[in-house]
């Protein structure tokens, strides 16, 4: 042992001594004790003189005699004359031994080198094994797909949480409430105990509170069953947050907000599902099913075919030797030979994973949503933009028309039946202008706080200051009893006021004359005169004035009067809130109207997608006319006539069959209420059609829920109809609806395309795969080449695909098939792209080698090469599954041009540079032409195919 304790030998040898004695280690066997050590002084006696001269070997060669023994070469051991030969070429005493100087060893070592042996390396630590594994490049690619999707998930997370505070942001509901005397708007989240909030019809009562005064009718049903219409007032004045307005109007002093109400404790026993998923991920999940019981069958197949071919002993290695010998066969290459045979027939369901759908969905639909923020809209139901973008008709009314931000003018003015143009105040008896000028003043938003201000008030206000002179300012002491706001579009107010002088009560109505006259019994002339409406001759007249207005599209609003005792009011206020019968009427405004700029152009946008837009309104005929004729909701050259417009309870009393042949027809229906809308949209459902419905109110409510999408509209929303719909658009205008159709229509598409392209390569690799190996039993791509295709096919084809944006193209046709999945378009691009990868790179993988003269190996670098860019250009065909030119629009999607760039760079990357990670050989750059030859030739194949027609009924 030496003094490290490591083992260590000694070996005899015999040199010439130096002039004095030395010592050496002599260690030899012992019976007694093999390790004893002995230090021995010799002298050498027989050797040379002292005076010999240094040997000269350096005039032979190094390797004069390094392959004698090895090679056992007797004749040569003789040609130098035997063992003393070679010791006289080599310089080397044969009793004695070399010099044995410093001077001579040294220069022995230097000419024929030392006697070592590279040191044997230490036993690998963990880091070191796995960096040893890191060679096979099939792990980077694993490891870069595992990266990916880790990338695209942590994604997705975010996407999520931008659509929870885009839902959020829907939560966040705006109240009026009462600080300082003033009127304020604020989000629910900064109410506070002790707030006077302002409830009104269709709202939802944001925190737990006590009625203070007004007139309210609640649906508590969501707290407690069976308490869908309870009333509030002094003797039960306890509002709870989540309860719904369905009518009245009141205030309410908040004493609890938060986790405290009774809404907030039941909330916080309910656990959201976090997993919504659009009915496309179900129909993805039953295809996916059924291609891979498809390609299970295959790789079953192929399976067979290697471990027949295995066993039968037609596999050979890569020397030509048949790997299966029977008997002789080893255990570890028989079990290593199967793994190797199952892992190529597993690949097959590696590619059929269809991992990218799902992704694919999500990513579009992330990205779009958000966009879609930028047209004031916010989806609360994903499933609603698919059904959405199949929609065949969409009902709206007449709010959606009409622009309400733009400036209103009154142009005419009707005291009874006289017309007031051209006179001056002092025309009217002073009686009917002051009872008029209350009935504008107590029924406006400025001067209570029941409801918001509308554009309408604030015109008939401004008219009645500057023509009329009246004074805001000059109100009696009236206080308010009650009020009765319509959030319909049969829009009325209703009001009872207590004069303190006399304690007389007055009720004034406001709203479209034709709700308010048939409510009135008698009407005063611009005398002062109160004359009875009792027969039809007079009625009519009033409906002749109506009906003039609104034939010059103006809307005719309606003041009425009545005054009561205490004890009429009490008894018939105890049925209807604000009584409204046997009024007066006061006069006629005829109110200018105008449509939202751009909305004809939306109805043509509609038209052309094979959108039927029809407006089911509660407004006379005559203005559903007018307001027709100028948005343009009819075709070019279509007449108003009563096949497309009707009167609602004229259509109702036609038989069902009737009902069902006609509805599909009908553009305007006026004249109607909320429940005919709900029954017309059954009609339509019942039809075949897919329908979406507009609204705001709380009486759209059954409508919305009723439409396979409902939209609540506008800023003024209430809260009911927001929980009924779907999506919510922040605006009235329905130019913003057609946005949305056009968005969802995108989400669609892009999902779309995305399929069609998976499946294309999907198919193309399954059956050269598979036709390859049934033919010659091996496989035409490595894991690691295979696993590349996929990272394409699956990731970088979807972040290309799913981030198109929409173009006019997509409202251009219509789009009926809510359910489908595949249309014909793409079955037919599918299977002819699908066909022609296949026969191109079988006829490459059979006659390549032939035509270039080419070894195997080279062979599949090109069917690899060409497989690879045959989706890099099929990709660009997939963006227009429609359009025979695939170039259009293609550089408005920056993202698509990237991605298809850094494919390409990356493929020629791998097969130029990275031979040994991907087992490819360099190609010529006529192997190259070849290659990207037959991939663009899809091109104009795309074209050809494109020109074959499909049939309009749906195959599959």
């Amino acid at each position: 042992m030496d003094k490290n304790g490591e083992p260590s030998s000694s070996v005899y040898c015999y040199r010439k001594p130096a002039p004095q004695s030395v010592s050496v280690i002599h260690q030899g066997p012992s019976l007694q004790d093999a390790a004893v050590i002995q230090m021995q002084q010799f002298v050498v006696v027989g050797g040379p003189a002292d005076n010999l001269q240094r040997p000269d070997y350096t005039r032979q060669e190094p390797n004069l005699f390094s392959g004698l023994v090895k090679g056992r070469v007797m004749d040569q051991l003789i040609e130098h004359g035997r063992v003393q030969g070679v010791a006289a070429t080599l310089e080397t005493h044969i009793q004695n031994g070399i010099h044995g100087s410093s001077e001579d060893i040294n220069g022995r070592k230097e000419f024929f080198g030392s006697n070592s042996y590279p040191a044997i390396p230490p036993t690998m630590g963990f880091f070191h094994c796995l960096q040893k594994e890191f060679i096979d490049f099939t792990k980077y690619i694993l490891l870069v797909c595992a990266a990916l999707y880790l990338v695209l998930a942590t994604s997705n997370f975010r996407q999520n949480r931008k659509l929870d505070n885009l839902f959020e942001f829907n939560k966040n509901i705006l109240v009026d409430v009462m600080r300082h005397g003033r009127r304020y708007v604020i989000s629910k989240f900064e109410i506070v105990v002790g707030d006077i909030v302002c409830l009104k019809n269709g709202d939802q009562v944001p925190a737990d509170g006590i009625f203070i005064k007004g007139s309210l009718i609640v649906d508590e049903s969501r707290m407690a069953a069976g308490r869908d219409r309870v009333e509030i007032n002094h003797e039960n004045p306890f509002l709870s947050s989540g309860s719904k307005i369905i009518d009245g109007c009141a205030t309410m002093l908040v004493t609890a907000v938060g986790m405290k109400t009774s809404w907030g404790r039941m909330m916080s026993t309910i656990v959201r599902d976090p997993n919504e998923e659009t009915p496309l991920h179900d129909r993805s999940r039953k295809l996916t099913l059924i291609l891979g019981m498809f390609d299970l069958a295959m790789a079953l197949l192929v399976l067979v075919r290697l471990l027949v071919g295995y066993f039968t002993g037609k596999t050979r290695d890569e020397f030509g030797n048949v790997e299966f010998i029977g008997s002789r066969t080893k255990v570890d290459d028989l079990i290593r030979s199967l793994v190797d045979i199952t892992a190529t027939a597993v690949i097959i369901l590696v590619v059929a994973i269809r991992g990218g759908f799902s992704m694919a969905i999500n990513l579009t639909l992330a990205h779009s949503t958000k966009r879609m923020m930028a047209d004031q809209a916010v989806v609360r139901n994903l499933s609603a933009c698919e059904v959405l973008a199949s929609a065949k008709t969409i009902c709206t009314d007449m709010k959606r028309i009409i622009a309400s931000n733009q400036i209103m003018r009154v142009l005419r003015f009707f005291v009874g039946v006289d017309s007031m143009e051209g006179r001056s105040y002092t025309s009217i008896a002073a009686n009917v202008l002051e009872l008029f000028f209350q009935g504008i003043r107590h029924t406006s938003a400025h001067v209570h706080n029941f409801f918001p201000v509308t554009p309408i008030d604030e015109t008939i206000r401004s008219w009645a200051v500057l023509r009329w002179n009246m004074e805001m300012e000059n109100i009696r002491p009236f206080s308010i009893l009650s009020v009765k706001p319509s959030c319909s579009e049969s829009w009325g107010i209703g009001i009872s006021l207590k004069n303190q002088a006399d304690n007389r009560i007055h009720l004034h109505w406001k709203g479209d004359a034709d709700i308010i006259l048939p409510l009135c019994s008698h009407y005063y002339d611009s005398s002062g005169n109160m004359i009875a409406l009792s027969n039809h001759v007079e009625r009519e007249r009033f409906l002749q004035i109506i009906e003039q207005m609104a034939s010059s599209r103006l809307r005719c609003v309606a003041f009425a009067h009545r005054q009561l005792s205490e004890d009429e009011y009490e008894n018939e206020a105890a049925n209807q809130g604000v009584p409204n019968t046997n009024l007066i009427l006061l006069g006629l405004l005829g109110v200018e109207d105008h449509c939202h700029p751009g909305i004809r152009d939306a109805f043509q946008v509609c038209r052309r997608a094979g959108i039927h837009v029809k407006l089911v309104t509660s407004e006379n005929v005559f203005r559903a006319r007018a307001m027709v004729l100028e948005c343009g909701i009819l075709s070019p050259g279509e007449e108003v006539s009563e096949r497309l417009v009707v009167e609602a309870q004229a259509f109702f009393n036609y038989t069902e069959e009737e009902q069902r042949q006609q509805v599909g027809d009908i553009m305007v229906m006026t004249m109607s209420s909320d429940e005919h809308k709900r029954q017309m949209v059954q009609l339509l459902k019942a039809n075949g059609h897919v329908v979406a419905v507009t609204g705001d109110c709380a009486n759209d409510a059954p409508t919305l829920q009723e439409a396979n999408v409902g939209i609540a509209m506008g800023k003024q929303s209430t809260e009911v109809a927001k929980e009924c719909s779907d999506i919510l658009i922040l605006d009235d205008n329905f130019a913003n609806v057609v946005k949305v159709v056009l968005w969802v229509r995108c989400i669609r598409n892009n999902i779309q395309k995305f399929n069609q392209f998976q499946l294309t390569a999907n198919l193309a690799f399954l059956m050269i795969y598979t036709v390859t190996i049934l033919s010659s039993g091996n496989a035409p791509l490595t894991i690691a080449q295979v696993l590349w295709a996929n990272l394409i096919i699956n990731t970088l084809g979807a972040l290309a695909l799913a981030t198109d944006k929409p173009t006019e193209a997509v409202m251009k046709q219509p789009v009926y098939h809510a359910g489908i999945f595949m249309t014909n378009i793409m079955w037919r691009n599918m299977i002819a792209q699908a066909l022609y990868q296949i026969a191109g790179i079988l006829i490459l993988q059979f006659i390549s080698e032939s035509i270039f003269g080419v070894r195997e190996e080279v062979v599949a670098t090109l069917i690899f090469n060409t497989f690879v860019f045959c989706q890099v250009f099929n990709l660009v065909n997939a963006r227009n599954p429609e359009e025979k030119n695939v170039f259009v629009g293609i550089l408005e999607n920056r993202w698509f041009i990237v991605i298809t760039w850094i494919i390409v760079i990356l493929q020629v990357i791998l097969v130029e540079f990275l031979n040994r990670f991907f087992h490819t050989e360099r190609l010529s750059w006529k192997q190259w032409a070849a290659c990207i030859g037959i991939a663009a030739f899809s091109w104009p194949f795309d074209w050809l195919v494109k020109c074959i027609p499909v049939p309009i009924s749906q195959l599959f």
